[in-house]
């Protein structure tokens, strides 16, 4: 009965539902700016029912968010929690400091997940016909350039390592369809060799990775 379903479905969303609030930073109201503010403070307005708790129109009926746990995150490496509206923060009482990523983080998400980026390029490659062969030291580089760019420049967490292994990869990626059953070995000389001095420098590393 589609009916129960979806009653079922509103009552497990009321009492047991998630909202994840990303990036919640970007919203915040900053001091002796104006104009953009004006919609920022005008989004954190219509946060605040919902997160007190009020009932929702939907396809599938009314939903109330009074139970309903909402989660927010931002990078607040400019804009501060303060810089919320204080009747949000109030909604927002628990506050946790998340630390930033470590060579052994960056290393382990380079490895580990299920569609991690090592075995997202090496089943790219093997489209080409090309074996890419990335090897435990090239691993530990990659994630060190990573951690070194973000010290550096913005600390944008894992997703530096996508901009590090592009410009690592880019010259294979584009002569790919000419090494047909080649077998391209990837080591920590390969991956100094290609973003070593950028990392190294700040301003390149700002515009490049």
């Amino acid at each position: 009965d589609n009916d129960q379903l979806t009653q079922e479905a509103i009552h497990a969303v009321e009492n047991n539902g998630i909202v994840f609030l990303d990036e919640i930073d970007k919203i915040c109201v900053r001091d002796g700016r104006v104009g953009g503010d004006v919609s920022r403070e005008g989004v954190q307005r219509d946060l605040l029912p919902l997160i007190e708790g009020t009932t929702v129109s939907t396809k599938h009926g009314a939903v109330k968010t009074d139970h309903i746990l909402f989660i927010a995150s931002g990078a607040f490496h400019i804009a501060k929690p303060s810089d919320l509206l204080p009747e949000l923060q109030g909604r927002l009482p628990i506050r946790v400091e998340l630390q930033a990523l470590t060579r052994d983080d960056m290393r382990r998400i380079l490895t580990e997940p299920e569609a991690s980026l090592i075995k997202q390029y090496v089943a790219l490659m093997q489209t080409e016909g090309v074996n890419l062969d990335i090897t435990d030291s090239a691993i530990d580089a990659l994630a060190d350039v990573a951690v070194a760019v973000n010290s550096a420049v913005e600390n944008i967490g894992a997703r530096r390592l996508q901009t590090v292994m592009e410009r690592v990869l880019d010259e294979i990626s584009f002569t790919a369809p000419d090494r047909n059953g080649e077998t391209v070995q990837v080591d920590a000389d390969y991956v100094k060799k290609h973003v070593g001095d950028l990392a190294k420098n700040a301003d390149l590393s700002r515009f490049i990775l």
